[in-house]
């Protein structure tokens, strides 16, 4: 009998190890926003090396959703415009405070289309009673979090957001909250229109 002791105190220390790793991702509601807030450099995927575990992606990313709202948003049919691409979800704490801003960039700037991708297993009629609470102007889709769209990586944790350039190609992307002066200015740092004073 105490021969089983020490093979169940691994077990609880295997499964204590996997959920202690499983917190420390910045989609954890705990996460403080100064460590969740990283943002990577510019993305070149053609000339970038790609994680091992995923393959290389395109140039030109393309994604094709159908939206909560029983529309559908084709990445393609946006060319000439700016594209934020936000990956969430309705458990993110972080995700739900730079909702309402990415809301009014979209708004207020023509410029400038926004989607949301809740990557997260909910039911489409829960999402648009989420939605009815916290709205939004931009489309919203449920993403398949095993079958996640294959042009852009499978997220490392949440928000994670992609900034399309009107050629198509990814201009920038950020791990964590961003803010709308953040967009403006990679916005304005690759060619596009200057931020207002």
């Amino acid at each position: 009998m105490n021969a089983s002791i020490p093979g169940k105190a691994s077990i609880i220390a295997t499964g204590l190890l996997v959920l202690l790793l499983a917190a420390c991702k910045p989609a954890a509601d705990q996460a403080p926003a100064a460590t969740a807030a990283v943002d990577a450099p510019p993305a070149t995927p053609a000339t970038e090396a790609a994680p091992a575990e995923e393959a290389a992606k395109p140039e030109i990313p393309t994604l094709s959703v159908d939206t909560v709202d029983g529309g559908h948003f084709d990445l393609a049919e946006h060319r000439g415009k700016w594209v934020v691409v936000n990956f969430w979800a309705t458990w993110c704490s972080p995700c739900l405070k730079e909702m309402p801003e990415l809301s009014a960039l979209d708004a207020m700037r023509e410029h400038i289309v926004t989607v949301g991708l809740a990557y997260e297993e909910i039911a489409p009629e829960d999402m648009q009673a989420f939605l009815k609470e916290h709205p939004v102007v931009y489309p919203v889709a449920i993403i398949d979090v095993y079958s996640p769209p294959a042009d852009f990586e499978t997220p490392r944790g949440l928000p994670m957001t992609y900034l399309i350039a009107p050629d198509g190609k990814v201009a920038r992307q950020f791990l964590g909250p961003v803010t709308a002066r953040e967009i403006e200015t990679a916005i304005a740092n690759n060619g596009g229109p200057k931020l207002e004073a």
